[in-house]
């Protein structure tokens, strides 16, 4: 059991000024984890004066020291992979090879892409534009708040485009699964961070994450979850003007064409809907299929279901885990009794948990969900799947289009031309194209109600800089 009663400011763990604490507990089991304190206002002011004090010496520092920085964090995350996925199963669910293979490893990417990405822009140099150069400065103090779905990964889509574009952060990590950041803050020591470029505080929503989004000397918020949440940010954001990227809710379509190959696509389907059992923002959990081909994708979507087996995280052949907490676990099961009760029918699982203990929820399986049933338009972030039936291509971009989501999206097809066309036609910032891996250099980030700004790589780099252009500048030769 891990029990960390600090906060990491300026360089240093010092005790929490909050009086309560924090219980971290395994999902599938209910064992105490460990155990944090809950921060509070005064501590996020201390850990924002820290960042503000350490600004204006970050932003000057030489990129290449910033990348070297990064580049460091990225090999101590290389080496201790396992260690570092095994404690994430722990702490919210996910599947020990799972974990193994994409909670840290994305981590890693984010890592090595932001360093990339800022090597990228200092070999293009500062573009002069007639009389004009323009210049990127800093955004300044970045005020990071994080999910508990993909811990680690989403901790550094964040903090290491900021680190490298010379910004200092002040992070609140996700209270269901906040031990992984602590971790990270010590390998910042260890990469040889200043003090001050890097702060954390854990606690509640309500008094951790309002101070910071509220905090005058906060320049910018870069949040994801989910977004009535965002919404408030936003809101509260907008009274000092703050910079702000979101990264919120979905409900995305994946599209099969009738030319797709169904053996192939539909269990790749069931696997973009179900992996990291089924909490993942971009899950594509609407199947749309053409109607003359319902019978043949039920069969195989309950054929390729059979091999998502529930069990314990730590058993390196379970599939599907717990929810990441019995709140979780209670909000799926009622989206799921929603589904039946509006009438969609259920081909697999159901509202009975497949295990007597833990947060568990069977996989399950929806046919002939109409676009106004609540499981067509809500995010339910767990293991269901509604697949619905179109009568035409037209047919199958309106229904993909009438959520108010827009944040992933796929699409099949044995013509690569055929499904771009598609892919073209779909309101939504991402759209994975016959089941191709994510990349992590490529732009994510959401239409409509799935957010605001992009994350990962290049883009997710310029997100934190402010654009400056020197008029009557003197061109260097």
């Amino acid at each position: 059991m891990i029990e960390r009663m600090d906060i990491y400011v300026d360089g240093a763990w010092v005790p929490s000024s909050g009086t309560g604490a924090i219980e971290v507990r395994n999902p599938a089991t209910g064992e105490l984890v460990g155990k944090i304190a809950a921060g509070n206002a005064a501590d996020v002011d201390l850990a924002v004066k820290a960042a503000r004090k350490a600004f204006p010496g970050w932003a000057a520092t030489d990129a290449k020291k910033r990348i070297a920085i990064l580049d460091s964090v990225r090999d101590q995350l290389k080496e201790r992979n396992d260690e570092v996925a095994d404690l994430i199963s722990d702490e919210m669910g996910s599947p020990r090879a799972f974990a193994r293979m994409a909670q840290v490893s994305l981590a890693i990417k984010n890592f090595d892409f932001a360093a990339r990405a800022m090597e990228e822009i200092l070999e293009e140099g500062e573009e002069m534009m007639g009389s004009s150069l323009v210049v990127r400065d800093p955004i300044g103090v970045v005020g990071a708040i994080t999910p508990w779905n993909f811990p680690l990964h989403q901790i550094s889509a964040k903090v290491a485009p900021a680190i490298a574009a010379g910004c200092t952060v002040v992070l609140k990590p996700s209270k269901v699964s906040p031990l992984n950041a602590y971790i990270l803050a010590e390998m910042f020591e260890k990469a040889g961070l200043p003090a001050g470029v890097f702060n954390l505080v854990a606690g509640d929503a309500a008094a951790v994450g309002d101070a910071i989004v509220n905090h005058p000397d906060v320049n910018m918020i870069s949040f994801t979850g989910s977004t009535g949440a965002g919404k408030k940010i936003a809101a509260a954001a907008a009274l000092t003007l703050k910079k702000v990227t979101l990264e919120l809710g979905g409900k995305s379509a994946n599209v099969v064409l009738d030319d797709a190959d169904m053996a192939k696509a539909i269990p790749t389907a069931v696997k973009q809907c179900f992996a990291n059992n089924g909490q993942a923002c971009a899950a594509l959990s609407r199947l749309l299929v053409p109607r003359s081909k319902l019978a043949e994708v039920e069969k195989l979507v309950i054929d390729a279901v059979a091999g998502w087996t529930v069990g314990l995280p730590d058993d390196l052949d379970t599939k599907v885990g717990p929810m990441a907490s019995p709140a979780q676990q209670k909000s799926v099961l009622g989206y799921i009794q929603k589904g039946i009760d509006e009438g969609a029918r259920l081909l697999v699982g159901g509202t009975t948990p497949p295990r007597e203990t833990g947060a568990f929820v069977e996989p399950t399986v929806f046919s002939d969900v109409t676009p106004n049933m609540t499981i067509a338009q809500e995010e339910i972030f767990g293991p269901v799947l509604a697949i619905m039936p179109y009568d035409d291509e037209a047919d199958a971009v309106a229904q993909a289009n009438s959520a108010v989501y827009g944040l992933s999206g796929g699409v099949w097809s044995s013509s690569g031309e055929r499904a771009v066309a598609i892919a073209r036609q779909l309101r939504t910032g991402q759209v994975v194209i016959n089941g191709e891996p994510l990349n992590l250099q490529a732009p994510f980030g959401g239409y409509g109600q799935s957010g605001l700004g992009r994350e990962y790589g290049r883009y997710g780099l310029e997100e934190y800089f402010e654009i400056k252009s020197l008029q009557g500048a003197p061109v260097s030769k």
